[in-house]
Parts: C-alpha cells; structure tokens; sequence
C-alpha cells in the first residue's frame, strides 16, 4: 500500500501516477474549499484544477511539516484568491470607523444546503472574509494581506456577512412560519 508519504516523494520526481493518485485521494474533499471561494461550480472546477497544477509544481516545497492536506488547502484558496483579484475590482473603502456589533445567528433548524446556499448568496467581499475567518480559521491580519485589505475592513466585511445571513435566515424563517399558519 502506497502511503502519502511516498505519493509526495513520487510527485516530487514528477511522476505522473503518483500526480494522478495524489489528485484522486484529495479532490473531492479540495473541491468543497474551491466551492468556497468561487462565484459558481464551474469556477470552483477551474479553480480546482489550476490550484492542483500549482500544487505539482510547487511540491518539492513541502517539508513534510504541517498538515500535507493542509498545505494544499492554502495553495487552492490563493489560487481562487488571485484569480478572483485579477476577474473583478474590488470596491476598497476604510471602514475600519465602523461600529463591529455582534450578531447571533440560529442555526439549529437549518440544512447544510440551506445555509451554504446563503453564504454563497453573499457579496464577494463578505463572502471571502466570512469563509477565511469562520470556515477556515484565518485572522483578520491574514486575511487582511490576502485580500490586500486593512484588518479593520476585514473585521467589517465579517460583522456584514453575519448580519446578512442573519436577514436572509430571518426572511426564509418568517416565511416558513407564515405558510404553516396558513
């Protein structure tokens, strides 16, 4: 049996099995982190691949330190990252003058598919800081240099993200319960 430990070392010869294998064993669970980070399923599929290739190309740089799942996991959100950067401008204001209120959000009732439905509804910019920080634990000094956005704006884009998804599961809650009064 072929450990990921040997998958590595034979990636890092370039060998084209050991890429194959390696691509099986962790693209189904990549793909979830690519769905994350982008506009549409066919986005986060692109997103994928391109990030794999990364991935190959960059694998003599893994020191086997650290979590290889992991590693990965950082490479595919760059690359949703940069090339989101590069499709769209971002609309960049200080709003670190803000107020940050804490919002609390239920979620007991609610399916996966529900909830992730409204995440991906969430403009761009709230959508990436909500999935870096809450999804995926980065700060918001990380999250500030991936973006190329201030900690303070992060931590607005963040409160703004929870405070829409907190309206949009209101709103679906609301009509529920007004269908079942019916």
């Amino acid at each position: 049996m072929v450990t990921t430990k040997d998958l590595i070392l034979n990636c890092k010869k370039q060998d084209r099995k050991a890429q194959e294998q390696l691509y099986r064993i962790y693209a189904g669970k990549l793909f979830g982190v690519c769905l994350k980070y982008s506009d549409n399923y066919q986005q986060a599929e692109d997103n994928l691949q391109d990030g794999f290739i990364t991935i190959f190309e960059k694998i003599s740089q893994y020191k086997d330190q650290g979590s290889f799942e992991g590693w990965m996991k950082r490479i595919l959100i760059n690359t949703a990252l940069q090339k989101h950067r590069q499709q769209k401008v971002y609309d960049i204001r200080n709003e670190e003058h803000l107020e940050q209120e804490e919002v609390e959000i239920e979620t007991e009732d609610l399916s996966v598919d529900f909830l992730l439905e409204c995440i991906q509804s969430l403009p761009d910019r709230y959508r990436q800081v909500f999935n870096l920080y809450v999804m995926d634990g980065y700060s918001h000094k990380e999250i500030s240099e991936f973006l190329n956005i201030s900690e303070g704006t992060s931590k607005s884009n963040l409160a703004r993200a929870r405070k829409a998804l907190k309206e949009k599961i209101e709103k679906d809650q609301n009509i529920k319960n007004s269908a079942q009064s019916i």
